[in-house]
């Protein structure tokens, strides 16, 4: 892990293309120690969640270079990692648990982050995850309350009540939620630890019946639509 923070937050200063270029045979290596804490990510999840079993490194990691068509900020590279380990892989819509590892900070979480949620759902999938909070708010409530050590992102809600759904229920905060995101602090020293996949596997997993009711959500979303 050290050698992949290490990369990132050097390319962070100097993030062009000449700097990367120059370092290529170095990305390369570590590509691939990402691609290994991602397969050992997985296992370890499948251990108590069957629904991610099966996945490859591959379809829980991103590219390195930055979409910088309708950026401002057009710097070429991520400074960032990210694994984002859910059923049917990062692009299905799905929610699961994310490993972030950004030494310098950066402005989509800040640093290093352990998460387990649904980011930027489908409006039809938000339909859903609203519907299952307001049939069934007290379980869902208590996954959250459950989840020790976590906090549930609120800086992306709506001012009032969607419609759709009446004001002042006692679960109206979480439905003006529009991102479902339990997220969780990590130091430096918590990556770089031997037993690092241990320890993550085992604070992610306090987060599992949150995401299974809301993958119960987005699949009932995607029925809909078939």
């Amino acid at each position: 892990m050290r050698q992949i923070i290490d990369f990132m937050r050097r390319l962070d200063a100097d993030n062009d293309r000449e700097w990367f270029d120059a370092h290529r045979t170095e990305w390369q290596g570590v590509r691939k120690r990402i691609a290994d804490t991602a397969e050992r990510l997985i296992a370890g999840l499948s251990s108590f969640d069957p629904s991610v079993r099966g996945l490859r490194p591959q379809d829980c990691t991103y590219r390195i270079a930055r979409d910088t068509r309708f950026s401002p900020d057009k710097t070429p590279y991520k400074n960032w990692v990210g694994i984002f380990v859910c059923p049917r892989g990062k692009k299905s819509g799905y929610a699961g648990y994310y490993l972030h590892i950004a030494p310098t900070g950066d402005p989509l979480l800040g640093g290093h982050m352990l998460v387990s949620g649904l980011y930027c759902p489908q409006p039809n999938v938000l339909r859903s995850v609203r519907d299952e909070i307001f049939d069934n708010g007290a379980a869902f409530a208590a996954t959250i309350e459950a989840a020790k050590g976590f906090a549930l992102d609120r800086t992306n809600v709506l001012k009032r009540t969607p419609a759709g759904f009446p004001s002042g229920s006692e679960y109206d905060a979480l439905l003006r939620q529009k991102d479902f995101c339990l997220e969780k602090s990590v130091t430096e020293e918590f990556l770089c630890a031997d037993d690092m996949i241990e320890r993550a596997v085992a604070e992610f997993r306090r987060t599992q019946p949150f995401l299974e009711i809301l993958n119960r959500a987005v699949r009932y979303a995607y029925e809909e639509m078939s």
